[in-house]
C-alpha cells in the first residue's frame, strides 16, 4: 500500500515539475504536453488530466447507494427485533424454571434436569441464530459494497470516454488529498449523472 502512495506521490510530483517548467519557460518541452479539458473544469494553462472524488459524498448522495443502505438496516432492525423477541422469551422461561426450581415445583429430579436441558439447548439455539444473522448481514454488506464499486467503476469508464483524465482519486474524509483546486473535483457532476443513469435502470 505505501508504494501505490510513493508512485501516485511521484506521479504528482512529477506533474507539478512539468507544470512549472511550461509556466516559467517559452520553451515547449519535448514529448510533453498538458492535455486541456471541456468547460466544466474551468480549463486554462496549466490544468492536469487529473480529477478526484469525495467518496464519503458519493456514497451519501448516490440513490443507489442510500437505496442499498435502508435495505441494510431494515435487515438488521428486522434481525434484532427477532433477537429481541427470542430473548425475552427465553429470559421468562428461565425465570420461570428458576422460580418452580425454588418452590420444589417440579415432580421429580428427572423432570427438572429434563426442563434444564431444553432451556439450555434452546439457549444454544438463539446463539446460533444471532451469529448466524449477523454473518448473513455482513455478507449481504460485501455483497451490495461490490455492486456500489461495479456501479461507479463501470459508470466512469463511460464518463472518461468524453472526459479523458490519466488518473480519478478517490477521497475519503480527505485522508488522500490535503488540499486541491476545486476544478479537479469532479464528485457533484459524476453524482448527478449516476443518479440520472439509475433513474433510467430502474
Amino acid at each position: 500500500m505505501k508504494n501505490v502512495h510513493f508512485i501516485i506521490e511521484g506521479i504528482l510530483a512529477a506533474a507539478v515539475i512539468v507544470l512549472f517548467i511550461l509556466q516559467f519557460s517559452d520553451k515547449q518541452v519535448p514529448g510533453v504536453s498538458i492535455a486541456r479539458h471541456n468547460d466544466s473544469l474551468q480549463t486554462n494553462v496549466g490544468t492536469l488530466p487529473i480529477a478526484y472524488i469525495n467518496v464519503d459524498s458519493l456514497l451519501l448522495h448516490y440513490n443507489f447507494s442510500k437505496e442499498m443502505n435502508e435495505q441494510l438496516l431494515r435487515k438488521r432492525e428486522s434481525s434484532m427485533a427477532t433477537l429481541n423477541q427470542k430473548g425475552k422469551e427465553l429470559e421468562g422461561e428461565l425465570g420461570e424454571f428458576q422460580r418452580k426450581l425454588q418452590n420444589n415445583a417440579f415432580l421429580s429430579q428427572e423432570r427438572a434436569q429434563s426442563e434444564e436441558n431444553r432451556l439450555r439447548k434452546k439457549q444454544s439455539e438463539l446463539q446460533e441464530l444471532e451469529q448466524r444473522l449477523s454473518s448473513e448481514i455482513t455478507q449481504e454488506q460485501s455483497s451490495m459494497n461490490e455492486q456500489l464499486r461495479d456501479s461507479v467503476y463501470s459508470f466512469l469508464k463511460t464518463y472518461n470516454k468524453e472526459n479523458p483524465y490519466q488518473i480519478i482519486l478517490s477521497n475519503t474524509f480527505n485522508d488522500n488529498i490535503l488540499y486541491s483546486d476545486e476544478k479537479y473535483d469532479i464528485t457533484k457532476e459524476v453524482i448527478e449523472m449516476l443518479n440520472e443513469r439509475y433513474v433510467k435502470k430502474k
